[in-house]
Formats: C-alpha cells, structure tokens, sequence
C-alpha cells in the first residue's frame, strides 16, 4: 500500500484550485469542522484574501458555533464573513418528518442560499470540503449528504449558476486530519469531531421546531462538555420521535422527551464501534441532561456499532 503524502497532496491541490479557478471569483463553505477548515486553508494559499470564507448561521449549529468558527479562523488571519438564515432554514424543513426528505430540503435550501450569496459577491465557484465517504454514502442509497451533486447526477452549474470544486474528494477522515495537522490548523479543529452538513436537524428524530432545538442545543452542549477527554469519533445526544412518562421530584406525572446518547470510535466513518463508557461518566451525563435540559424525562445509551445501523440516526 502507498503511503498518503500529505505534504505532496496540499502541493498539487494548491495548483487544482488555481487551475480550476483562474480569474473567476471563489468563495469557501465554511462549517468549522476540518474537511471545510482544511478546504479554506488549502483555497487561502491558493487564492489570497480573494477568496471569501462564508458561514452559514442555519439555526442548526452548536451554541456560539459561529463565533467560535471567527475567532479561530481569525487567528489565522482569515476572515469569515456569517450570514444568519436561520429564518430560511428552519422554514424549509417545516411539515417534513422523513430523515430523507429533511436532508434533501437541506441540501436545497443550502445550495439556494449560497447562490444567492454567490450571486451578491460576483462569484461563480464554490470551493467545498466533501469527502470520499460522503459520495460513497450518497451514492450507494445508504443516506444523502448535503454536500453531494455532481456524483449523482446534479449539475450545480446549471440548476444554481455556480461550479463547485472539491479538493478532497478522495480522502476519508483520518486523511483529512492528516493534512490538517501538515497545514498547522489548530488541534481544536485537527481533532474535532465530525459534524453532519445538516447540523442538528438530523440529531432530531422527525419534525424540527424551535423547541427540539432549545433541547438537543443544550444537550450537545452537555456532551461536549463532559466528553472533551474521550478518545473517540463521536460524541453527541439525539432527540427521539415521541415522549415518554417520567416521575417529577414531588412524584408528580411527567411527560417528556427523550435523549439517546451516540458515542463511537472509527477511522474513516465507514465502519464503526460503540464506545465502552465508564457507568460514572454515563451517569454524570446523564444527571446533567435531566437536570439542566427542561422537558427530558429520559436517556438511553446505543450500543450499536456499524455496521448495522449508520454513524447518525438519520
């Protein structure tokens, strides 16, 4: 087997992107996860400060994700310029239930936005951090990522007025975190777990509203938290479809929501296993989620690895 070079691969795609973009205007879909952060970096030295680094404040980010994003960036000396579509978004996926139909109004509300974004800055390409895992999972029917068009069958070109350009199309995950760490990206980003395009609407099982959203906002917050110092993939809750009885503390009936706990350890995110976690730390988790999320009346732990069932619930 052929050892991955990053050094070599940030060479040649540095070049990809400037022949792929000449003289045309580019901006970078910025997530503040490491295939888009690594995306940026590698289009920054490609294209200067004439490329423009855009984040999407959806409505579905972790809480204070956009600052966040800013700030680290900023220290990098790129400037990310955020655009709150909550309002949009949270209004395109209103009515849908289906994990499918949600991910497809994502996707369409996603490139939407971004070629009405492309069109007020006279931009034409779109420079996007998709993954070989990404296409393989879209293209396969197993579930439909955001970020994927040309691979099955969408021309962005003619049904958004831009082109996309994907440099790291064909790496997975852990050779991501390989070029990140030979860009010199901080550790924060490097070692960041992954988080799916759509954000937290696909952490809710069934129909989002702002009020599931107040829920699974404050309980990936928790997580995160909690878990900084596992090694691990993944870590983060899910909202389930349905409620169920609790017990108040003066033994009254309490109906609410609840919690599934997801923590998994992989590679490259085509396969994975369920983390063993210590019962204190669940327990601790799980205190804190009854205590401090208002409205869950119950937490679960999935033990399931993947295959058979998928990284994300949807």
């Amino acid at each position: 087997m052929i050892r991955f070079n990053s050094k070599k691969f940030i060479e040649e795609k540095i070049a990809f992107i400037k022949n792929e973009v000449r003289d045309d205007v580019a901006i970078v879909a910025l997530s503040g996860g490491v295939d888009s952060s690594v995306t940026a970096v590698l289009g920054f030295k490609a294209l200067g400060k004439s490329l423009k680094a855009i984040f999407l404040e959806d409505g579905f980010m972790r809480i204070g994700e956009a600052e966040r994003v800013c700030k680290v960036f900023r220290g990098i000396g790129i400037d990310v310029k955020v655009y709150d579509v909550q309002k949009e978004f949270l209004e395109s996926l209103k009515g849908i239930r289906d994990a499918e139909e949600k991910r497809k109004a994502f996707r369409e509300t996603f490139y939407r936005t971004f070629s009405k974004i492309a069109r007020e800055l006279g931009a034409s390409i779109v420079l996007q951090g998709t993954i070989a895992a990404d296409i393989v999972e879209t293209a396969g029917g197993v579930k439909t990522q955001h970020n994927v068009l040309e691979q099955i069958g969408i021309n962005p070109l003619e049904k958004y007025g831009f082109k996309i350009v994907e440099p790291l199309k064909e790496l997975y995950k852990n050779q991501v975190r390989l070029v990140a760490r030979e860009l010199g990206l901080p550790d924060e980003i490097v070692n960041r777990r992954p988080f799916p395009g759509p954000g937290l609407s696909i952490r809710i099982l069934g129909e989002v509203n702002e009020e599931k959203l107040s829920v699974i906002k404050k309980a990936t917050l928790i997580v995160d938290e909690e878990l900084a110092d596992i090694e691990c993939f993944q870590a983060f809750p899910v909202l389930l479809e349905g409620k169920a009885t609790g017990v108040g503390e003066d033994s009254s009936r309490k109906y609410g929501y609840i919690i599934a706990l997801r923590i998994v350890e992989s590679n490259d995110a085509m396969s994975a296993k369920y983390v063993k976690l210590d019962w204190h730390r669940l327990e601790k988790l799980r205190n804190r989620i009854l205590k401090e999320v208002h409205g869950v009346t119950r937490v679960l732990y999935d033990i399931t690895d993947k295959p058979p069932a998928t990284i994300e619930f949807e």
